[in-house]
Order: structure tokens, then sequence, then C-alpha cells
């Protein structure tokens, strides 16, 4: 049990720092962000919902208020991702790997939620 609580923080401290600094990114330098998101071939209004999104997502998911809402934030992390990782290789920069790492840090992070906390009383919470 100590072993599933380690991984399960680890990967959800490595989701919730990765989900954070991108939108503190987009934040801090809007500029920045509405030209990586041209280049990706993005609308840049989207920038402002998903900073919000992201941050939303991770109260949802380490306050665990909500499991409707953790499950919510679970699926749009890895929606986000995978858009991310499918517009980097269309526009080959190369600059996939983060999403990928991402991917993976979602896909532990849910099934270790599970295994620690348990599915029964997430869905009803």
């Amino acid at each position: 049990m100590k072993k599933d609580k380690m991984i399960y923080w680890i990967a959800t401290g490595f989701l919730s720092f990765m989900f954070c600094a991108g939108a503190t990114m987009y934040l801090v330098n809007y500029p920045m962000a509405h030209r990586f998101f041209n280049s990706l071939g993005f609308p840049t209004w989207i920038i402002y919902p998903l900073v919000v999104l992201k941050f939303a997502g991770v109260v949802a998911i380490l306050s665990r208020k909500s499991g409707f809402l953790k499950e919510l934030a679970y699926a749009g992390f890895l929606f986000d991702a995978v858009l991310a990782v499918v517009a980097h290789m269309m526009v080959q920069d190369g600059q996939y790997y983060h999403g990928l790492a991402v991917i993976l840090a979602t896909i532990v992070s849910w099934i270790y939620d599970r295994k620690v906390f348990g599915v029964y009383n997430q869905l009803l919470a």
C-alpha cells in the first residue's frame, strides 16, 4: 500500500506540476503562447479557457471532493495531452516528448488513484 501511495503521489505531482506550469506559461508569456498555438494550427481564443481548466483540473484531482469532477479532469488532461502530441507530430517540430510523459503520468495517476482511494467511494463522492 505504501508503494502504491508513492507511485500515486509521484505521478500526480508530476501531472499537476506540468499542467500548472503550462497554464502559468500561457498567462505570463501570452505572446509566446499565441505564436505557439498559431504554429500548431489551434485557435488562440482557447488559451484563456485552457488556463482556467488546467488549474481547475488540478484542484479537482488533488481535492478529491467530487468523484465526477475528478474523473472529468483526468479525461480532460488525457485529451489535452493526446491532442498536443498529435499536433506536434503533425507539424514535425519534435516537441511531443513532454506530451508523451504527461499521457503516461495521467494514466499512472488515474490507475493508482483507484488503487489507493478505491473506485466505489470516488464515484459516490
